[in-house]
Parts: C-alpha cells; sequence; structure tokens
C-alpha cells in the first residue's frame, strides 16, 4: 500500500524545508530543530488524497504510537469480544469449608487483574465453600515465557511502572499506589499504599516542610532493596500537598501476587498460613473455579487512552498463545503480528515491532505505515471499537490536557507516544463528519521535552484549518 504526494514529486529537488507548511518550519527554526527529524503523513480518508507527506518513507523510533498495530492486529485476529480466563484448582478435599490442600491459580495472561478483580475472583472462592486453607498457594504462569526481564534495563528506573515485564498471571499491573499526606497538626508525613502488601516493608523517613505542593516528586527519594522488597523514603514533602501518590512496582511477579492474595483474601475474612511455588498445572481436570476477563474491546481502550505498556506486552503474547504454540514468546507475536500484516498487504520494511509497547530504541517504522494502518482499521469491521480506544484531545486519557477548553478540543482521536529524544503522535481527525488520519514522529536530541508537543500543535491546527477550508470550498 503505497501513496506518493504531488508535494514529493514535484518539489523533491527544492530545499526539504520548503515543502513544509511555513507555521511548522517557525516552529522548527525557533527550536533549532533539523527538519529531516521529523516526519509527517496526513491523508483525506474518503477520497485517499494525501495532503501533507514528509519524510515518509524514514524509520522512525516510534514509541507507543507502536501500540496502534498491537491493539489493531488484536481486535482483528481475537475480536473484540476476545476474554482471557483465570483458573483456580483445589489439590485436596473442601469438608466445613476448609481446604485440605493446595489453592492454584493458572495465569492465562489477563491484562486487567486490577484488586478489584481480584477481590472479586477471591470472594467467589468463598462463595463457592472454601473459608480457610491449609496448604499452599501455588501459581502457575508457564503460559507465557518470558524470561529475564530486567526492570532497570531501558532506563535504570526499575520501580516506574511502565517498565513492569508481562506475565500470565498479572495482578493489578504489579504495581502499588502510594498516598503521601502531610499532617501539619504533629509534624509528619504518612504513608499509605494500595494494594497493602504485608512482604514489602516500608520505612518512612520523609520530613514535613513549609512550602507550596510544587517540585519533581514533590521532593520525595525512594531506595530500594535488591529483591524490591524494602522501599525507603526519604526526602522534605511540602505542607500545601494534600492529595498527592505515585504508582511504583515492587517485588518479583510471584512475591506480588503471593502479597496481593494474602492481604485480600484476609480482609474477606479467609485464613492462610502457607507458603508460595512456582509451578506447571499439566492436569486436565476441570478447574474449581474460572474467571472471566473484561472484553478485550475495554482492554484496548485502557492500553491506548493510558498508554499502559504491560498490558500491550501482555497482549502481543496472547496472540502468540492464540497461534497454539505454546509457551507464548515475544518472537512469537512478532510473527503472527508480521503474518496479519502481510496477509492484509502491508509493506513491513523498516517495521520492527520488538514487544508492542513501544517502549524500545529497537522498535521502528515509518509514519507512512501508519497512516496505512488507521486507513485500513477506517474500513474495517472493527473501526468503532478501535477509534473509541483512542485519547480525545482536551478530554480523556494521555491527551486530556492538550486543548482543553480549545477550538480544537474533541475534534482529535489519539494515539500519542515519547520516549527520550522522541516524540509522537497518530490518529484520525473529524471535521464536519469528514475524517482524516495522520502520523506525526520526530527523532531528535530534547525533543520529548516540550518541542516535538509544539510541532504537533502546529500540525494539528493545519491539519484542522485545511479541514475548515475543504468544507467552504466544497
Amino acid at each position: 500500500m503505497f501513496f506518493l504526494s504531488i508535494t514529493e514529486t514535484s518539489l523533491a529537488s527544492r530545499n526539504e524545508a520548503e515543502m513544509l507548511p511555513k507555521n511548522i518550519q517557525a516552529v522548527l527554526n525557533h527550536r533549532n530543530l533539523e527538519p529531516s527529524s521529523l516526519s509527517v503523513m496526513m491523508i483525506d480518508l474518503e477520497s485517499d488524497e494525501v495532503i501533507l507527506s514528509w519524510n515518509p518513507d524514514t524509520k522512525r523510533t516510534p514509541a507507543s504510537v507502536m501500540k496502534l498495530f498491537t491493539t489493531a492486529s488484536a481486535l482483528d485476529i481475537l475480536g473484540p469480544s476476545y476474554r482471557w480466563s483465570t483458573e483456580f484448582y483445589v489439590l485436596g478435599e473442601i469438608e466445613n469449608k476448609i481446604l485440605d490442600g493446595d489453592l492454584l491459580i493458572r495465569g492465562k495472561g489477563d491484562p486487567f487483574l486490577t484488586t478489584e478483580n481480584v477481590w472479586k475472583m477471591l470472594r467467589r472462592i468463598k462463595q463457592k465453600g472454601i473459608d480457610e486453607i491449609k496448604g499452599d498457594l501455588l501459581i502457575d504462569d508457564s503460559f507465557f515465557n518470558y524470561p529475564n526481564h530486567d526492570p532497570a534495563k531501558f532506563d535504570n528506573e526499575p520501580l516506574r511502572s511502565y517498565n513492569v515485564g508481562p506475565n500470565a498471571l498479572l495482578f493489578n499491573f504489579k504495581s502499588v499506589r502510594f498516598f503521601i499526606d502531610s499532617n501539619r497538626r504533629n509534624r509528619s508525613v504518612t504513608i499509605t499504599e494500595d494494594p497493602k502488601l504485608d512482604n514489602v516493608k516500608i520505612i518512612n523517613e520523609l520530613e514535613l516542610i513549609d512550602s507550596d505542593c510544587i517540585g519533581y516528586q514533590r521532593g520525595i527519594r525512594i531506595i530500594t532493596s535488591k529483591k524490591y522488597d524494602k522501599l525507603i523514603f526519604r526526602g522534605s514533602f511540602p505542607t500545601e500537598c494534600e492529595d498527592f501518590s505515585l504508582f511504583r512496582s515492587v517485588l518479583s511477579h510471584d512475591q506480588f501476587n503471593f502479597g496481593v492474595f494474602k492481604s485480600t483474601w484476609k480482609d474477606l475474612g479467609g485464613r492462610f498460613d502457607g507458603e508460595l511455588k512456582n509451578t506447571v498445572h499439566d492436569n486436565e481436570s476441570p478447574p474449581f473455579y474460572s474467571h472471566d476477563s473484561v472484553m478485550l474491546s475495554s482492554a484496548v481502550k485502557s492500553i491506548n487512552k493510558n498508554s499502559n505498556n504491560v498490558m500491550s506486552r501482555n497482549l502481543l503474547l496472547t496472540l502468540a498463545a492464540e497461534s497454539e504454540d505454546l509457551p507464548a514468546t515475544k518472537e512469537k507475536g512478532r510473527v503472527r503480528v508480521n503474518e496479519w500484516l502481510l496477509q492484509n498487504n502491508f509493506d513491513i520494511e523498516s517495521f520492527f515491532l520488538d514487544n508492542g509497547s513501544g517502549l524500545s530504541r529497537e522498535a521502528s517504522l515509518t509514519v507512512r505505515q501508519v497512516t496505512d494502518l488507521l486507513k485500513f482499521v477506517y474500513r474495517s469491521d472493527f473501526m468503532p471499537e478501535f477509534i473509541s480506544s483512542l485519547s480525545i484531545n482536551g478530554l480523556d486519557g494521555t491527551m486530556s490536557d492538550r486543548f482543553e477548553n480549545d477550538e480544537i478540543s474533541g475534534k482529535f482521536h489519539i494515539k500519542t507516544g515519547s520516549l527520550d529524544h522522541v516524540s509522537s503522535l497518530a490518529g484520525y481527525m473529524n471535521y464536519e463528519g469528514k475524517r482524516y488520519a495522520f502520523a506525526i514522529i520526530q527523532n531528535a536530541e530534547d525533543v520529548h521535552k516540550g518541542f516535538g508537543e509544539e510541532v504537533q500543535e502546529a500540525l494539528m491546527r493545519w491539519l484542522y484549518s485545511y479541514g475548515n477550508k475543504n468544507i467552504l470550498k466544497n
């Protein structure tokens, strides 16, 4: 699927900056950004006319715009109503609501097992007649094979939730939300966490200072042990911070799941003093209880609107698992997506999905490939689910605070992307019922520090102006 603009064919010999609208050139010049660092493609979805094309076939690092390919292929291959299952097995006898044996949980990739869903699952176990577990908790996460994930490898930020690796049994994105509150009366700072994990030790060394609620992490520094099972909070916390919280990833997957299980089971009134074991369950007997996830269409909204990396990684592995070549690996997932692209006549030269989330320096694509995907989806049966998964500028998701109370607010459905030295944006614009697709990717030093958003804003306003002129012309 190739598109070639008149600008490309007739003006190729001119200075490349002259091919861009003047307002875009002005922003680039003001920020000392080379025009060669930018790739843009914009198309009219009714006529397939390319209305702006700039470095459309230059290979770029896309950041989270890559999630568009993971979610679109999943919606088409698996279907919007696809659901994951999480299975519970009792390995022993139940008498007088006491399980004399082990409880086994087998994960099959559900990326949205939030604490609320874990509570619902364990409440159902109690409703089915178990109050006390005499044995151990067994976890089977062998459905996915994703070994040796190092959360510090990408940017040396192992506690950041965006660095969590995928897992077949993923409780609450393996993340804890820490609520930090100031108490002016006794000049102290309190820390509470959700979910509560009794296998994580919190040491509070924060000091309260009289100050406005400003500053990076409001002055909080977090020091961790090698196993991420002890967190020391240090620094000075401002008195004016009333509602401050942050998310951090702790423990290994197994230990995190064990901690969530124990605290939730206890809150439900259940009794358990056992240990944790990781195992592979190969018994073909039916599960004691099976929990069905939200539909894929709902999960895709969380992935794209909130740019959730670990959910996207789980989704790529799910695509591999559903090809019945177990255990699932990211390599098998990439093969499945590439097969889907080729089956639908996409050009995959320069395309590399890597882990499916865009949190990668190896992932690559072109803006032409992105707009080809957007055009394909627009004509597909799953178009409504896909477009509704994208952030609406000025209203929700990662675009909620961009273009608020602006004339173009609510006109764009967008997937954003940002890494150090990468800024990207892609999606659709609706103007008076007429749709356009566009992709903007810029790779340049420090472009993620707001400069890329300035370029994007200028291009979005240019497209909005184009749509207005086109309506008036017709």
